[in-house]
């Protein structure tokens, strides 16, 4: 598909464009999905095609293709020239593009095992013999099991001048554990939530999540929870686990965080931000202990690559330093409304079919120094601990939410009490940062992933990873979340 690009390269400019952009794409998914002892779900597939991104009289124009002939690719090249001119009759202003380097290159996301070289009997043999542990706990009436891959190979063009070859392995794997009483169901997932955990990783991260290994655990958590006392309604101390406050990242600081949001540009679908350009370096947006990054270079999380869909080599950008709010997630348009010399890197697109916009990488909160998550129970007199999410609402400024989880302790004295059932919290965004006063360190800390972010029209859906280590919050507001 090379030729392919340079020859849309070269169309875009005798028609009229004064920049252009080619993404070649190729991708190979595999999905298994298992119920109780059964193969629920096989699905693979392979897709290929090209899109084209042309500036002409200063507006975007963007068109695709999986016709693979030059004839196809003409097509495409004079689709997305022709919304290019119309689109520019409609700007109050010419689109002006930061300055980025040339590159090229080649980048690969580390892995030891392809996915794609493991049988289908060995991948569904490791579901099932978790699905055999779970469903010998007594009260347990339901078993999920999951596992997908994915491979793309991303070949990226200018007009400016840069080549760049990326290759991504993507792999991910979970378990539910259902249980059913009288009155009530509850359900444990591990690793997480959502499908489980999911890494720019090869075969060799389903072997080290161990999902047989952790199967009883989860199963007796469900039943557990059949008895347990529902969540008392009160304020207190909470402390979170990593994988519920990955996701607390990414509701209301990733999403918040997007510049095309904060310049109201998503408001028609997908809101708004109260992150607005006036309170840049002006907005303590949580306590001193509160770092969070942007850091598209983490080896292994889900939301790294070498170079985004419009040529911007991965950095590691600060959004919030020492409290302080900071930073943006931007692109090469965005960046300069705000002063800034130079993109974040942030343009992704889903596929070859969509044109990139502004999307999270890995927006994560720095490791603190307080310790590992039992020190920070040891060092709570009174509060609540709650792990992997069930739920959540927030408003389409980022502003105001509440979180469910799947299970809660108690914490008493510094010790981790009974079980609790049906625990949520709710907040304010920028006071909720600012209660933050104790973040674990690097030894509890995971970069979660989060492979299903909605955004845009046509909604795109796109992989973003999340650092964190357990923290805890004073004086939350806690409650009972209804089970669904």
């Amino acid at each position: 598909m090379q030729k392919l690009a340079e020859y849309a390269l070269d169309l875009a400019k005798q028609l009229g464009a004064s920049y252009s952009d080619v993404r070649c794409v190729e991708q190979q998914s595999q999905e298994i999905v298992t119920k109780d002892q059964t193969v629920a779900r096989l699905a693979q597939g392979s897709s290929a095609g090209i899109g084209v991104r042309v500036l002409v009289k200063g507006g975007w124009g963007f068109a695709s293709t999986q016709q693979l002939t030059r004839a196809g690719v003409a097509a495409a090249v004079k689709r997305a020239v022709a919304t290019g001119k119309a689109s520019s009759t409609c700007r109050p202003e010419a689109v002006r593009m930061a300055d980025e380097p040339v590159y090229n290159a080649t980048w690969v996301s580390p892995h030891l095992i392809d996915p794609f070289t493991v049988s289908i009997e060995d991948k569904v043999g490791v579901l099932l013999k978790a699905a055999t542990t779970i469903l010998a706990v007594k009260g347990i009436t339901l078993a999920h099991g999951f596992m997908s891959f994915i491979k793309d190979t991303k070949f990226f063009a200018s007009s400016a001048g840069s080549r760049i070859h990326q290759t991504f392995i993507r792999s991910s794997c979970g378990i539910e554990a259902y249980a059913t009483g009288k009155n009530d169901r509850q359900k444990r997932s591990y690793p997480s939530s959502s499908g489980g955990q999911h890494e720019l990783a090869g075969w060799e991260m389903i072997l080290r999540w161990d999902l047989p290994g952790n199967a009883q655990q989860i199963a007796e958590e469900a039943v557990a929870l059949l008895s347990a006392p529902a969540c008392p309604q009160r304020d207190t101390d909470l402390i979170l686990g990593g994988s519920q406050l990955a996701l607390q990242i990414h509701e209301s600081m990733g999403h918040p965080g997007e510049l095309d949001r904060a310049l109201g540009w998503e408001v028609n679908f997908a809101g708004a931000s109260f992150l607005t350009p006036d309170k840049l370096k002006n907005l303590q947006y949580g306590s001193p202990l509160v770092n969070l990054v942007a850091d598209a270079t983490t080896p292994g999380a889900l939301g790294s690559f070498g170079f985004d869909d419009e040529g911007v080599q991965a950095q590691c950008v600060h959004m919030v330093k020492n409290g302080v709010f900071c930073g943006y997630l931007s692109s090469r348009e965005t960046a300069p409304l705000i002063g800034l010399g130079r993109s974040g890197g942030m343009m992704r697109a889903e596929s070859w079919n969509f044109t990139p916009i502004i999307r999270m990488t890995n927006v994560s909160l720095l490791p603190g120094n307080s310790g590992t998550l039992e020190d920070i129970i040891a060092d709570t007199d009174d509060g609540i601990f709650m792990e992997t999410n069930r739920s959540w609402s927030i408003d389409q400024l980022r502003y105001q939410f509440q979180f469910s989880t799947e299970i809660g302790w108690e914490i008493k004295n510094g010790k981790r009490g009974r079980m609790l059932k049906n625990c949520s919290y709710a907040g304010i965004t920028p006071q909720f940062w600012n209660s933050c006063d104790a973040i674990a360190d690097r030894r509890d800390y995971i970069d979660w992933g989060v492979p299903n972010c909605g955004k845009g029209q046509p909604m795109q859906t796109m992989w973003t990873g999340h650092g964190a280590s357990p923290s805890r919050f004073r004086n939350i507001t806690v409650g009972i979340a209804h089970a669904g």
